[in-house]
């Protein structure tokens, strides 16, 4: 690594997860960042800066409801998986300027909340005129769109997604709380009903309400608490020259996101290479969006992801193990945040059947439509 690192994240925490649960998505901010710090070995009075990662969240109310007195507060604003990557990239950023000692990220979504991303897409006038009226909006239509592109474009049967889905799933086989824990074979992929040709319901994200959140704190006082610090190596936080309005229909390339940017920024930051990985977290809303920012951040070939994963490489046992919790396909869908927490397991070793071994490094990665950000975890040493 290049030796820059001295920020960690040093304590983690998940909520309740379900579909359809009886409480505010505050309620399950505040119950997750409480986990956290427990996790921790720290107070809210160890705790000074709040940073949510999502702008629909009042970090006012939650830091109050925690008892938290803040000295820096603020939202990078991304939507998405890659807004809670982004908040801890930006809570090691205020660290190191010295704004802040000890931040809280956090972040909640009520899954099963009418409106979701059909209510974002209405407000967008361009959408709401020239897209909506033909049926043409919703994540599964664009993202179906996108795994036609690349069927077409590789020649990859339409059944070779279940690839994905399929090893997503075996991961989730062995993680306690996954929301979907049976066995899924290709004959199980295959019944499963289609949403938007050639996606299946099997290559879906979950719908959940839950919340996650991590305490992130300088190297120095993360050794003396009571788990393994997990060093932010290295942050990559960028986007594709295109606007939200444009990235699901008519950016330049169909078949990259902005992982082929944020990937070597990360590396670079960290001073490693993809060879140096040993556990990826990629968020995977969609299996198409899985393959091609594993294709992106150099793991495989472009064309090549679905096969990468139908030789076996990303499940237990395989030589790059890919979301290891079973992902937002199986496990949960709190963007971008139970991926950041799952890295943090690995490297603690503290995963039990699905720990993967001598995890030394993780890669985080995800994305919020044109934005994209890669994170890199390292065991301190």
């Amino acid at each position: 690594m290049s030796g820059k690192t001295n920020v960690a994240v040093v304590g983690v925490g998940e909520s309740e997860f379900g579909r359809g649960l009886n409480c505010s998505v505050d309620a399950l901010v505040i119950e997750a960042s409480r986990a956290a710090m427990c996790d921790a070995g720290l107070t809210a009075r160890d705790i000074d800066g709040v940073i949510p990662a999502g702008s629909a969240f009042n970090a006012d109310e939650i830091a109050t409801a925690l008892g938290v007195d803040r000295k820096f507060t603020a939202s990078p604003g991304i939507p998405a998986g890659a807004g809670p990557l982004a908040a801890v990239a930006l809570a090691r950023t205020v660290i190191e300027a010295g704004q802040a000692e000890t931040v809280l990220v956090y972040y909640g979504y009520m899954g099963s909340k009418p409106g979701g991303p059909y209510g974002y897409h209405a407000r967008d006038p361009i959408k709401a005129s020239l897209e909506m009226p033909f049926g043409w909006y919703g994540q599964p239509t664009y993202f179906a769109a996108w795994a036609q592109r690349y069927c077409h474009e590789y020649g990859v049967a339409p059944e070779d997604l279940g690839s994905i889905a399929r090893s997503n799933r075996s991961w989730a086989q062995i993680t306690p709380g996954a929301q979907k824990r049976t066995p899924m074979s290709q004959d199980d992929y295959l019944a499963s009903p289609m949403v938007a040709s050639p996606l299946r319901v099997a290559d879906c994200c979950l719908i959940t309400d839950g919340a996650g959140a991590v305490i992130v704190t300088a190297l120095e006082r993360a050794r003396d608490l009571p788990n393994p610090p997990a060093l932010i190596a290295g942050v990559g936080v960028t986007s594709v020259e295109s606007t939200m309005t444009s990235f699901f229909t008519q950016k330049a390339d169909m078949l990259s996101f902005g992982s082929a940017r944020s990937g070597p920024i990360a590396f670079a930051d960290a001073g490693l290479s993809v060879s140096d990985i040993d556990v990826a977290e990629i968020y995977d809303c969609f299996s198409i969006s899985q393959a091609i920012q594993i294709e992106d951040l150099g793991f495989c070939s472009r064309g090549e992801g679905f096969a990468f994963t139908a030789e076996g490489n990303t499940a237990p046992g395989g030589a790059m193990p890919v979301n290891t919790n079973g992902g937002h396909m199986s496990y949960a869908y709190i963007p971008g945040i139970v991926h950041v927490i799952e890295a943090v397991r690995q490297l603690r070793g503290s995963r039990g059947q699905a720990q993967v071994a001598g995890a030394e490094t993780a890669l985080v990665a995800a994305l919020g439509g044109p934005e994209h950000a890669t994170l890199i975890f390292a065991k301190d040493h």
